[in-house]
């Protein structure tokens, strides 16, 4: 977004100006004004969504033009069958390619969402650490597994285990 714009969704005096001008001439002018300021940094990312869920919803009024086109309703018939075929043929194969675009972009919806998602796990995760660690109960004694005062008795293979079996 160009942050040099004279009216953009922040706390500008133009902004402002415009809210209050809005409040003074009719007040729901006003609101939206104060709407835009506060959200108004989300709109593109709404607007896409309406566009998306707008497309999928008329997709099905295109299919239906499509099959009334295929049956001689509409009039995208030339009178010259061997354009009309060929371009019939074309139209398809750009409709299969629009819906592996489509497909495809969903799937990269999907991967770039698992990924936030493990990201946000792995911050997660790396919290939790670092709380436990700086939370967990700390013990006067030396934290290396050494020899301080056991004796040994522990043995496996023949060899002296210090650790756990010393006690």
């Amino acid at each position: 977004m160009n942050t040099s714009a004279l009216i953009r969704p922040a706390w500008t005096p133009a902004t402002i100006a415009l809210m209050v001008i809005g409040f003074m001439v009719f007040w729901p002018l006003g609101l939206a004004m104060l709407a835009y300021i506060i959200w108004g940094d989300r709109l593109e990312g709404f607007k896409r969504d309406v566009n998306r869920a707008t497309d999928g919803i008329f997709a099905g009024c295109r299919r239906g033009s499509d099959r009334a086109a295929r049956w001689g309703h509409g009039s995208a018939r030339t009178g010259n069958v061997a354009f009309d075929d060929w371009r019939e043929k074309e139209l398809e194969r750009l409709n299969e390619e629009r819906r592996k675009l489509d497909e495809m972009l969903s799937e990269f919806d999907e991967y770039a969402r698992e990924l936030r998602r493990a990201k946000d796990q792995e911050e997660f995760d790396r919290f939790m650490a670092n709380r436990n660690k700086s939370t967990s109960p700390t013990t006067g004694g030396p934290t290396t597994g050494g020899s301080t005062g056991s004796t040994g008795t522990g043995k496996r293979g023949g060899k002296s285990t210090p650790g756990l079996l010393d006690e």
